[in-house]
């Protein structure tokens, strides 16, 4: 790097220097120009001299470290010039890069909208909603913990997470060791909320062949017939009602029974509403995308009708993606090295977790839950809380948005890795919401957001902003409540209140990096909340049961009179 700079610095002055002479020479002037080659030569004859007059003949050590700390300043001096001078062209490319796609877009739209078109068909057109290829574009990515990870600084934060926990491990055994005087290899936490499997992988496999079922030949039912139907309408309601009833009844309430009348456990539980949830969006997305295209053929009279093949449903339901197309960038190759480190990694990170919850949380929330309610151990609650959720949202990144999801996209050949973007460097919740979950966010973006706005018009932007928290909320809030057992709704409210207040308090105007920290703040207390809460109201349900609970008593927080009982 320094050699770098001491060329370029070179350079610039030996090309403001010839500028100055052919400047000279054009005004007749006599003078003789001073560029570096000359100023080297008028040195030489100096540096030679101090060389040659060091004792017995020997170069001036002295010197030459002079020389190079004079040398290593002026490279230093010029770094700031130099990044900003590759920051300007860098930014100069990228704007050009987006010029030329918004000419690319400014050129389909006129292929779409030719100028022979009247002012009213245009206007119609407009109002249609918008194809797909209008929507989000897939490009070939790495995932942007990849290209970190080659940073040995950003590496050496991932091996500090390493020995954390060897720390968590090593913690655990000595303390077994010394209670019990042997060492204790059990997992039973991990065997307890992974329980039932095999409930959980028929399960998964009911819905996952239904949802490549049903939906896909209702569509292509609709689709055959829609050309030739002398009731269009009638016929859109049917099948519409029909998937609709599939997405609520089949998807919807099927698996929730399962879940709750095998009182699966609750690792057991996330795993099947997390897939129910994930089919029903791409279910809906699959449709989404492509009714607009049948209408598009039928209103054009094409003789064909685009109906994708069963295939490419078929790699849209396993590819780590929630919108719908066709095809994919690709990768050329499988890197099955790369796919067996992101397994190992997760598998990490459960362990990871179960060291967390036991040598942070179990040994706090069962005394906790045993006290009398008061201000100051709910504060030193949640204080207590914020290590351990902190850690927890950092391996649900990691092992999710991050490992999981690259290593089906390796397998797949997926190429679009952008999972997630840079949201710990967020200075608003605005930009921290998009950042965080790219896959889920551009669901919400594109068939929440947008078409709200398609349907009650674009005046209503803060109308179709509360409509996607309280959706993401809710959704958010059933997941939890399925997997604990229990309705809490902590999540519920520090989205729908706190979230949206902070996402009009802290928006995108706020720039500087005392935004990030608090952006940071308030997302520990939010985690430290968070596990405070649900842990207290999972053992009091724990130490104060019910004979015969209600669905009303399933509601009630048991954290709140739990004490009264004891």
């Amino acid at each position: 790097m320094e050699s770098v700079l001491e060329c370029h610095f070179v350079t610039k002055l030996a090309t403001m220097a010839g500028e100055d002479c052919v400047r000279k020479r054009q005004s007749g002037s006599t003078t003789t120009c001073k560029t570096p080659e000359n100023e080297e030569m008028q040195r030489r004859p100096e540096t030679e001299r101090s060389l040659q007059n060091s004792s017995n003949g020997r170069v001036d050590v002295d010197h030459v470290i002079t020389r190079k700390m004079q040398l290593i300043a002026e490279a230093e001096q010029l770094k700031p010039a130099f990044m900003k001078e590759v920051d300007s062209h860098f930014t100069e490319f990228v704007n050009s890069l987006v010029a030329k796609s918004a000419l690319l877009d400014s050129s389909s739209s006129a292929s779409l909208f030719p100028a022979s078109c009247s002012e009213k068909e245009l206007h119609k057109a407009k109002t249609l909603r918008a194809p797909p290829e209008h929507g989000k574009i897939f490009t070939a990515r790495r995932s942007l913990l990849d290209e970190l990870f080659e940073v040995s600084h950003i590496r050496t934060i991932y091996h500090m997470f390493i020995a954390l926990l060897i720390v968590f491990i090593l913690s655990t055994l000595l303390v077994d060791f010394i209670d019990e005087g042997r060492l204790v290899l059990g997992f039973d936490l991990l065997v307890f909320v992974f329980g039932k499997f095999p409930v959980v992988f028929c399960t998964w496999l009911c819905m996952f062949c239904a949802t490549v079922i049903v939906p896909y030949n209702l569509f292509v039912w609709w689709a055959q017939g829609y050309y030739s139907s002398s009731h269009r309408v009638i016929r859109s309601l049917f099948y519409g009602m029909l998937f609709t009833l599939f997405q609520t009844a089949g998807l919807g309430f099927g698996p929730t029974y399962i879940a709750v009348s095998y009182a699966l456990p609750p690792a057991s539980r996330f795993i099947v509403i997390l897939e129910q949830v994930r089919l029903v969006m791409k279910a809906h997305s699959f449709i989404r995308e492509n009714v607009p295209r049948v209408l598009a053929s039928v209103k054009d009279k094409s003789s064909t009708v685009p109906i994708p093949r069963i295939s490419q449903y078929l790699y849209f339901l396993f590819a780590p993606t929630l919108i719908y197309r066709d095809n994919y960038p690709r990768n050329p190759m499988i890197r099955w090295g790369y796919v067996a480190t992101k397994f190992a990694q997760v598998l990490g990170s459960l362990f990871y977790a179960y060291y967390i919850f036991v040598r942070l949380c179990i040994p706090q929330f069962p005394n906790s839950s045993q006290e009398t309610f008061n201000l100051r151990g709910l504060v030193l609650c949640i204080f207590n809380s914020i290590l351990p959720g902190v850690l927890i949202l950092f391996l649900v990144f990691f092992a999710f948005l991050h490992c999981w999801l690259n290593a089906f996209a390796e397998m797949l050949r997926f190429a679009d890795r952008m999972f997630y973007k840079d949201w710990w460097n967020s200075t608003s919740y605005a930009n921290y919401y998009r950042t965080w979950n790219v896959v889920v966010h551009d669901w919400l973006y594109y068939y929440a957001y947008r078409d709200f706005l398609w349907f009650f018009g674009k005046k209503f932007k803060a109308a179709a902003m509360l409509s996607v928290f309280t959706v993401s909320a809710a959704v958010h809030e059933y997941v939890l409540s399925i997997c604990f057992g229990y309705c809490y709704p902590v999540l519920f409210c520090l989205f729908t209140c706190f979230g949206i207040v902070f996402n009009f308090i802290l928006n995108d105007r706020r720039k500087g990096p005392i935004w990030n920290v608090i952006m940071w703040t308030s997302l520990f207390l939010g985690q430290g909340v968070i596990i405070c809460l649900y842990s207290q109201e999972w053992y009091a349900r724990q130490y104060c049961p019910m004979e015969n609970p209600t669905f009303l008593d399933y509601l009630k927080p048991r954290s709140w009179s739990c004490h009264m009982k004891m």
